[in-house]
């Protein structure tokens, strides 16, 4: 089986983008929504990793209730901490 690499456009939001220490990157990575947390874990490190643990998703603004769901080519992938309310 071939696994076609695609250009993701993450987005970060609240605690995820003050640990990220970006708002938005492009990410070359290929398979599902959890390769795709598993590469920005390694290239942001523990701080981050942290705060992925408890974060949300979206897929071209779609909520992701399967981290194995395929990540199609030019897709934007939202990382959305837990917000407090109120």
């Amino acid at each position: 089986m071939t696994t076609t690499t695609a250009t993701l456009t993450v987005r970060y939001f609240a605690a995820a983008r003050a640990a990220a220490g970006v708002e938005t990157e492009s990410l070359e990575v290929a398979g599902t929504v959890d390769d795709a947390v598993r590469a920005i874990r390694t290239r942001h490190g523990a701080e981050l990793g942290r705060v992925l643990d408890r974060c949300s998703f979206l897929l071209d603004e779609v909520a992701v209730r399967d981290r194995a769901t395929p990540l199609p080519a030019g897709a934007t992938l939202d990382v959305l901490p837990p917000f407090a309310g109120g």
